[in-house]
């Protein structure tokens, strides 16, 4: 409708006819060169230019892509038998050998890249499955609430009192460490920190207006929560797998320490680091500084991204 119109038509002459937009809860008033732009596409790329604007993000990905390709690419340009034990062992930095041999006389930079490989495979793959079950749980105690709230919760607070690190020596003096099997174990302690952040976003959201007007609709309860709830706590999904990537690194790495991490000759960082710990005093450093600085390197990686992430996705922060 032009808004001229009803004017005096000596005035309505002189005003040029304007096309007044109309904000929707689905579309933005301006699509760039013709395309169209949804509400949620705008969102997502404000939350990018902020995740951007975070100069530790680019530290972050970039710790994050050097060691994934020192890691998985590395292997195929640097070639060592890294399983075989020799004599040479303990064997200084030098020619052959850029960082020494470990005290089974095998290559310590191969060992590094080898480990590498299990170490990010096992945080990554057991927090994308402690995240997803985390997210499954509290969503569902915290949109149905009443008695099976309470049931889920409480199982939550039992298994947050036992010790993780108790449960996980148990575990890996039945079982033979497998990276699957370290995957599995480390996801199933790992999801209660999810749980209870998505159980607190979910008792805000089931109040909203959008789901009610679902639940007026006919909406079933779980469509409510698999189209509704969880993606709107993405924002503390996103976070919250970032970081569990890091603790999940950790929690291999202490276990290796410990001496129950992957069996030999397999490796990972940990199990590098707890075997040269033993010669700490014989001057070998390079059987302990490089596992335990990409380990450091690694953790700081995710919690680079994992800040930039929390700062983006903050609703409190983008509106200053």
């Amino acid at each position: 409708m032009s808004i001229t119109e009803g004017l005096n038509p000596e005035l309505e002459g002189q005003l040029e006819t304007v096309a007044v937009p109309v904000l929707t809860g689905d579309k933005v008033p301006e699509a760039p060169e013709g395309g169209e732009v949804t509400a949620t596409t705008s969102a997502w790329r404000m939350v990018l230019h902020a995740f951007f604007d975070n100069r530790l993000s680019y530290v972050g990905i970039m710790l994050l892509v050097a060691l994934a390709l020192f890691s998985f690419v590395g292997p195929h340009l640097y070639h060592s038998d890294v399983y075989t034990a020799t004599y040479n062992i303990n064997l200084p930095p030098g020619k052959g050998h850029p960082l020494g041999t470990d005290p089974s006389g095998r290559d310590v930079l191969g060992r590094l890249m080898v480990g590498g490989q299990s170490s990010l495979i096992i945080g990554i793959a057991s927090a994308i499955i402690s995240t997803i079950l985390g997210v499954i749980w509290g969503a569902v105690s915290g949109f149905f609430g009443g008695v099976v709230d309470t049931v889920l919760m409480r199982i939550v607070d039992v298994l947050l009192a036992v010790p993780t690190i108790f449960i996980l020596l148990y575990l890996e003096t039945i079982f033979r460490p497998t990276v699957a099997l370290l995957t599995i174990t480390i996801a199933a302690l790992s999801w209660l920190g999810a749980a209870r952040l998505v159980r607190g976003e979910t008792l805000s959201l089931r109040e909203r207006e959008f789901v009610r007007a679902v639940q007026v609709m006919g909406g079933s309860r779980w469509r409510i929560i698999l189209r509704h709830i969880i993606p709107n706590t993405i924002g503390v999904v996103v976070v919250q797998g970032t970081f569990q990537v890091a603790n999940s690194i950790l929690i291999l790495a202490t276990l290796g320490f410990l001496g129950f991490g992957l069996a030999p000759p397999a490796a990972d960082w940990g199990s590098m680091l707890s075997q040269g710990v033993n010669y700490i005093y014989d001057g070998y450093w390079w059987d302990i500084w490089p596992a335990g600085i990409l380990i450091v390197l690694t953790v700081l990686s995710f919690n680079f991204i994992g800040d930039a992430m929390r700062d983006a996705l903050e609703v409190r922060l983008q509106r200053r």
